[in-house]
């Protein structure tokens, strides 16, 4: 958790850098700038209260890979419960970090600010321009998974590839609309999906141990791999599981009281997270047979059925998986036009991106939405889907790079030597933590495999040339 009344031991405040004037770095500034655009004070920009950013956080980890991930993960026995342990406490320290960071720099912007006030404009650009490519490709990703769904409550979605592209473009576009109407209705979604999307899920995961039989659990190790191998195996899948811990700390500029929320948000929506991870994985693996699970393409279906009996658990996993779907879509959106907002305001985006109204950057929501369905219609229209499947795999390497830089940063911070008093005991907790969380995001970086790392880097680096050309016209200007 994090307080206002005094900064943690070992906190400090980097030197102030050329930018705007104080308004921009002050929760107070960035509140009076939620309503830019908008003279009148319109009712549609509100800043979120705890329960919504904790929806934020909680709703952009979860989205519709949980579906899946008990059959994605049952080749390799019980142990990959292990595994999910592990890696709880990798996300949980990288939580904690991040609320640390927000209480130093409670603005939006989350990764992009760290970054830049650690090492610099280049380092704060490079996670700005990872993280925007990872969001509006992975809303493409999300529209199109979504549309699987879909067939199964409205068969004719699927009779064409055109039918399922308006689908898939429908999904990406009402939480755009959504977005643009407003931080109110931005969090009004958020808060209606989560609740929506966390009642089956709780059904199956608390309810589901009551049918439990220990009977289908299978052997726990599975593989005949050593513990450590079968643990590293099974940890490959799961790694992105928790993708989305930095949510409130991105939208730290729309939370009230930033300093204090955005901590209290992180924690609690990545505990939530874990909780129905970690629950929902057991109970599935408790209902379902183990030589059923490895082979079942909808696990949680064959749960609910096990629980139930009947074969109507194949629409509620649909609709609580679309639900789930949407609510992704919905913060991801936002969090898609906040970094450039962010990177904007410091001459480091295209102004365009600066532009607000009602709290939501519009321009960053549009062109994200944009490209997010430019990618959607050429999945559905190329002859091949190679181009497409490379972009989501790219998205498992630019992911990682704002938590690295956010976790060096928070031990830029911790060791710089700028502190007028430093609490050793808080100093080596703090250190501790920031150290856990990057070697966590490191694992993140191996789990993505040689592909997703080479074909990333050269996204990255693609992104040296937009730097040198904002750079070059903010030197101009000043």
């Amino acid at each position: 958790m994090t307080s206002t009344a005094a900064p943690a031991a070992g906190d400090t405040t980097p030197p102030a850098r050329a930018s705007r004037p104080a308004p921009a770095d002050s929760p107070h500034g960035e509140a009076q700038d939620s309503r830019q655009g908008d003279p009148h004070g319109t009712p549609h920009a509100r800043r979120f209260g705890l329960p919504v950013a904790t929806c934020l956080v909680m709703g952009n980890v979860i989205g519709g890979g949980i579906f899946l991930l008990p059959a994605s993960v049952a080749p390799f026995g019980t142990i990959s419960l292990v595994a999910f342990g592990v890696l709880t406490l990798g996300a949980i320290a990288l939580a904690l970090v991040f609320g640390r960071l927000a209480h130093r720099h409670p603005q939006t912007g989350g990764p992009y600010v760290y970054a830049r006030a650690a090492f610099g404009d280049f380092a704060g650009f490079l996670a700005a321009w990872s993280y925007w490519i990872t969001t509006w490709v992975s809303n493409a990703a999300l529209a199109v998974a979504a549309v699987g769904y879909l067939t199964v409550l409205f068969p004719a979605v699927g009779a064409h590839q055109w039918s399922m592209c308006l689908a898939a473009l429908a999904v990406q576009w009402f939480p755009a609309l959504a977005n643009l109407a407003g931080t109110r209705y931005v969090g009004a979604v958020q808060l209606v999906s989560t609740v929506l999307k966390f009642a089956p899920l709780l059904l199956v995961a608390v309810g589901g141990l009551l049918f439990f039989d220990p009977a289908n659990l299978g052997p726990f190790r599975a593989t005949g791999q050593s513990a450590v191998g079968a643990v590293s195996a099974s940890a490959a899948i799961l790694l992105f599981s928790y993708l989305g811990v930095e949510s409130a700390a991105v939208s730290a500029g729309e939370v009230r009281d930033p300093a204090r929320n955005v901590g209290r948000a992180t924690i609690l929506g990545t505990a939530g997270a874990a909780t129905v991870y970690l629950l929902g994985t057991l109970a599935v693996f408790g209902l379902v047979a183990h030589d059923t699970l490895v082979s079942s393409q909808a696990p949680f279906t064959d749960a609910v059925n096990a629980m139930f009996g009947g074969t109507w658990g194949g629409t509620a996993v649909a609709c609580a998986a679309v639900v789930s779907m949407v609510g992704a879509l919905n913060g991801w959106t936002l969090l898609s036009a906040q970094t450039p907002y962010a990177a904007a305001r410091d001459g480091l985006f295209p102004k365009v991106f600066e532009t607000k109204r009602r709290g939501v950057p519009v321009a960053g929501v549009i062109v994200t939405a944009v490209l997010a369905s430019a990618l959607t219609v050429y999945n559905y229209t190329a002859a091949s889907q190679g181009v497409f499947e490379i972009l989501v795999l790219v998205t498992t390497f630019t992911a990682t790079v704002p938590y690295l830089l956010s976790s060096a940063a928070q031990l830029y911070f911790l060791f710089s030597g700028r502190s007028e008093r430093v609490h050793r005991g808080r100093l080596v907790r703090d250190t501790a933590v920031a150290c856990l969380a990057f070697a966590f995001s490191m694992w993140l970086v191996a789990g993505s495999g040689y592909a997703a790392v080479y074909q990333g880097v050269i996204f990255l680096f693609a992104g040296v040339l937009v730097h040198a050309l904002m750079s070059a016209r903010k030197s101009r200007a000043a």
